[in-house]
């Protein structure tokens, strides 16, 4: 392939340096209050770069556009009162019912899948999977199903897939109590509501078959042990040829914007995303983290490079959010359905509503001696918000899924002292005819900041020093999609 070389007097028309903003995706959330320069990421933004172009957000295309559009609140209404009107839905609860318990609310929402399926024109497939999980000595008491609905929007690529999900299970203050009533409407009727209002909308005949494919799933046994998320992460990471998740996303309690202390905390327009960092072991071996970690990659993780793509495609007008990326697993010390996909080795991410309220979650239903309303109940819900975090899944699920993948095997060379970095990298696929972008932020910058576009290479110089900035690599399809960065690690030609 030939090589690239990128310099401030390669012609391309910036004889200044540009002015990177270290967040460029940041279009709705109002400022806080102004912080000393110092503490700021613009005094961070060393060295200057007089090449490249500032990383600006990739605009929603007009199909993208026409499905955030159809994202309805009622819907989402209609869905969580459903979920809750089964009592309960703890993982342990009886399951031959019509009306009643885990299994009524299963075959719910296998009948609403299908339903999106038989209108699709073939594009949508339902299936619902499972296993008998066996008494673990903790929160199962006794063998019960685990079972996961799962339909899928068949992509035109071989082999690639995102997931979106929610549970579907409940629960109330006593984690082994699966008999009271666990309304579970915003933990998690909330996060399946979305799962079934995308797969609704993007399953439609009307619009293209996106590269990838995308599962629109909801699970059980969370509350008990993400049994559920682990079944169905392990079913496509042990399928023969494995399953190429390329990213996944839970939505588990996105029905409030209130919450914190005294539920006097409100930001309708905010949603948290939760990153892992480093890798789990079983994933990434020792020598590979030792690497990481001299060559200050523990902030570019799949997981995080995955955070910062939605970023950049789902914080926007279409969908009326902003996206609060937080690195970190999840909220402290807790876990949610993620957590096993990323123990997979796929890349993962957690969305939560901006502010949690406890006393309508894992509760009983009751009031108090004060008055104060306990439980999980769905007048707490805000149906408006959750159609907002609809979009902004809807937003990032469809622009990865039409557009490129990653590119495989990104080295940058290492065989000597030089001032400018050299990168190398494959294609996503085998009979790629896209263009590749190289970006990069300064290190203590949390979002990509500049990019250059390189063209139908395989191989470019930047006339950057990478001792002073991280960078990235990713592919830009024909059409002007992009695709997810990657970290290069040090390798040569």
């Amino acid at each position: 392939m030939k090589l690239l070389l990128f310099a401030a007097t390669a012609g391309l028309g910036i004889a200044t340096p540009v002015l990177l903003t270290s967040n460029p995706a940041n279009v709705l959330l109002q400022s806080r209050g102004e912080l000393s320069a110092i503490l700021t990421c613009a005094a961070s933004s060393w060295p200057p770069n007089t090449i490249g172009e500032e990383n600006v957000p990739q605009p929603p295309s007009a199909d993208l556009e026409s499905i955030l559009a159809q994202v309805d609140p009622a819907n989402i209404e209609a869905t969580v009162r459903k979920l809750v009107s089964f009592g309960t839905r703890h993982t342990l609860s009886i399951q031959n019912s019509t009306t009643r318990g885990i299994g009524a609310a299963r075959d719910w929402i296998h009948a609403e899948f299908q339903k999106f399926a038989d209108a699709s024109d073939g594009r949508l497939s339902v299936e619902t999977v499972g296993y008998v999980q066996e008494v673990d000595g903790s929160r199962i008491l006794f063998p019960m199903r685990i079972s996961d609905v799962v339909a899928t929007l068949q992509g035109t690529e071989e082999n690639r897939l995102y997931v979106v999900s929610g549970h579907y299970d409940s629960r109330v203050s006593d984690p082994l109590d699966y008999e009271s009533d666990a309304p579970g409407a915003d933990d998690d009727a909330s996060g399946v509501a979305i799962s079934l209002e995308l797969a609704r909308i993007m399953s439609q005949p009307q619009y293209p078959l996106p590269k990838a494919s995308i599962a629109f799933v909801a699970v059980a046994g969370e509350e008990q042990g993400l049994y559920g998320a682990q079944f169905l992460a392990q079913t496509y990471a042990n399928a023969t040829p494995r399953v190429n998740v390329e990213g996944m996303f839970t939505n588990d309690i996105v029905g409030s914007p209130k919450g914190g202390v005294d539920s006097a905390s409100s930001d309708p327009y905010v949603i948290r995303l939760f990153a892992q960092g480093l890798p789990p072991l079983q994933v990434e071996n020792s020598a590979k983290r030792e690497t990481r970690l001299t060559i200050g990659g523990e902030n570019d993780t799949p997981a995080r490079q995955l955070a910062r793509f939605v970023k950049e495609t789902a914080e926007n007008s279409a969908t009326g959010m902003n996206v609060s990326v937080v690195y970190r697993l999840d909220r402290y010390l807790r876990g949610g359905d993620h957590r096993p996909f990323l123990e997979a080795g796929y890349p993962a991410a957690r969305f939560t509503e901006p502010h949690e309220d406890y006393a309508h979650q894992h509760q009983d239903v009751r009031v108090d001696a004060s008055g104060k309303q306990y439980g999980d109940l769905p007048e707490f819900v805000d149906y408006e918000f959750v159609a907002r975090v609809a979009r902004v899944n809807g937003a990032a699920l469809w622009s990865l899924a039409t557009g490129p993948g990653a590119p495989r095997n990104v080295r940058v060379d290492t065989s000597g002292l030089r001032s400018d970095t050299t990168l190398y990298w494959d294609p996503p696929v085998e009979g790629y005819d896209g263009g590749y972008e190289v970006v990069w932020r300064p290190t203590s910058a949390p979002f990509w900041t500049a990019v250059l576009d390189v063209g139908a290479v395989e191989e470019a110089t930047i006339a950057l020093s990478k001792d002073d900035v991280v960078f990235g690599v990713r592919a830009k399809s024909t059409d002007g999609l992009r695709g997810v960065a990657v970290l290069p690690f040090p390798g040569s030609r």
